[in-house]
């Protein structure tokens, strides 16, 4: 796979007080296109900033993250604010813990927004329908066939994430970022959710981080990492290609 994610000493600290929080301590890590490293950890020890930060939501203090895609290797640390904004549209897929989709759009039209956001104000007729079948066949590939036409409160927490899944990989990210998919769901539901990421992901061949307290999957994942206290310790290692 051409996608690749690489973390080198990252180092974020947060104020607090006449002192400083170290949020992320001198973090290391690299996972392959089309590969999941899961991140495992107690609340508050730095797992969501560290995806805030891997998706250029926040900027580190030091050190760098480097996406390999097909055109070529960005440190996503050095971008400016601008251009980290450009990259999260075209190339980053976020699935937040939360579904956060808008109540008033149809879950084709949740997908659909994520292009169009992009484009300029005219977009033409050919390029609508192709965006509308993009959508059709990502809802199709996440079990939501039939449901494209609902509004969030018509779908089950389950299927909003689904919507949620699709909707990140609407732009055929190079990396996909996923923050505890599964906690507002049932074992069952959690269960049909992680089946689904990890086939999304081998199929796509996106470079994928997966924040999550559910221990049950991570069987299914390439590599483990704990993170305790802002320090990532790696558990589990991908097997070599």
């Amino acid at each position: 796979m051409t996608n690749a994610l690489t973390v080198s000493d990252l180092t974020l600290t947060f104020p607090d007080g006449a002192e400083r929080i170290t949020a992320l301590d001198h973090v290391h890590l690299r996972v392959g296109g089309g590969e999941i490293a899961a991140i495992t950890g107690p609340s508050g020890s730095g797992k969501s900033t560290l995806l805030a930060t891997v998706s250029t939501l926040l900027r580190p203090e030091s050190g760098r993250v480097e996406l390999e895609t097909a055109t070529g290797t960005i440190d996503l640390a050095a971008l400016s604010r601008r251009d980290a904004a450009t990259l999260r549209r075209d190339s980053i897929g976020i699935v937040f813990q939360q579904s956060n989709l808008v109540p008033a759009l149809t879950a084709i039209e949740q997908l659909e927004a994520m292009v169009h956001l992009g484009q300029s104000w005219f977009v033409s007729p050919a390029e609508r329908r192709a965006t509308r079948s993009h959508a059709r066949d990502l809802l199709a590939a996440v079990g939501l066939s039939g449901h494209e036409n609902k509004r969030p409160a018509q779908l089950s927490g389950g299927q909003r994430q689904r919507v949620n899944i699709a909707r990140a990989l609407m732009n055929n990210p190079s990396l996909l970022v996923i923050d505890e998919p599964t906690s507002a769901l049932d074992q069952e539901r959690g269960a049909a959710i992680i089946d689904l990421i990890v086939g999304i992901v081998r199929e796509h061949g996106a470079a994928t981080l997966l924040v999550t307290h559910d221990l049950s999957h991570l069987d299914q994942m390439d590599s483990v990492y704990r993170m305790v206290d802002g320090v990532l310790t790696q558990q589990k290692a991908a097997l070599a290609a």
